[in-house]
């Protein structure tokens, strides 16, 4: 049984309590009246950390998407396009909805939630940074990235302990992922071979080894089956899949713009 499978026929006894919890069950409550059987699960267990994962992203997206004041229809979209790219059903879809809706209220936790999600993850870095990069990629939804959505971001990326260069670092690919993978045949080479560089986080410099070395780590890092074994939703696994998808075009180009 998946872990949506167990949160719904397991009642509340699978709530994993505090902030999270609170939030799981204000946004689908309404499925755990049925008496059924609590089922328990230690911290640290995949399921867990995945239900941790889905509740903490999309209600934290929600927050982030605020950040400037407005919700834009961009940012609504990017939460939307996640879901589909999910293939939740109804009930799943309709909980994201609601999560990512508390994360716009004014009294949203948003330190104590940070705190809970980390804890959760206990030091699965990797995952740690997938739901970073998945905020990021939220905040260029309308394709910038402006004071007040940094600044959330800032306090994200240290409440769950990126530094300030790691995050910079991870804004930097991220914004040329998206640049990638929306070039189109007016693209110029050169531009095209300046963002596949960007999109691996290297300077055109780099050495031959030294690019297969960042390449390797960047392929592990984002791996679906590893993320998903670590806590990533299975859901999830086509945002792992189109990151590494972009990583890859990205190091074949540069690497056949060498030979």
């Amino acid at each position: 049984m998946s872990w949506w499978g167990k949160l719904i026929g397991g009642g509340f006894g699978f709530m994993l309590g505090g902030p999270l919890g609170a939030l799981m069950g204000m946004a689908a409550g309404h499925q755990f009246d049925k008496g059924l059987n609590a089922v328990d699960l230690e911290p640290g267990n995949t399921e867990r950390v995945q239900l941790a994962f889905f509740t903490a992203t999309f209600s934290v997206m929600g927050y982030l998407a605020k950040a400037d004041g407005k919700v834009s229809r961009s940012e609504i979209q990017m939460a939307e396009n996640i879901m589909a790219q999910m293939n939740l059903d109804s009930t799943q879809r309709k909980t994201a909805i609601e999560l990512f809706n508390q994360g716009k209220q004014d009294d949203f936790p948003l330190i104590d939630i940070l705190h809970q999600f980390k804890v959760e993850c206990h030091r699965r870095t990797n995952l740690l940074q997938m739901f970073l990069e998945i905020l990021i990629a939220t905040a260029y939804a309308d394709d910038q990235l402006d004071n007040a959505e940094h600044l959330v971001l800032q306090d994200i990326a240290q409440q769950i302990g990126f530094s300030g260069a790691q995050l910079e670092q991870l804004i930097n690919m991220v914004g040329a992922q998206q640049q990638y993978s929306h070039q189109t045949s007016h693209t110029s080479p050169k531009t095209s071979l300046s963002q596949a560089y960007a999109v691996l986080g290297v300077d055109s410099e780099i050495s031959d080894s030294s690019l297969k070395k960042t390449y390797r780590r960047l392929m592990s890092q984002h791996h679906p089956d590893k993320l998903v074994a670590k806590g990533l939703p299975e859901e999830m696994i086509k945002l792992a899949n189109q990151k590494t998808g972009e990583i890859k075009n990205a190091y074949e180009q540069i690497k056949n713009s060498r030979k």
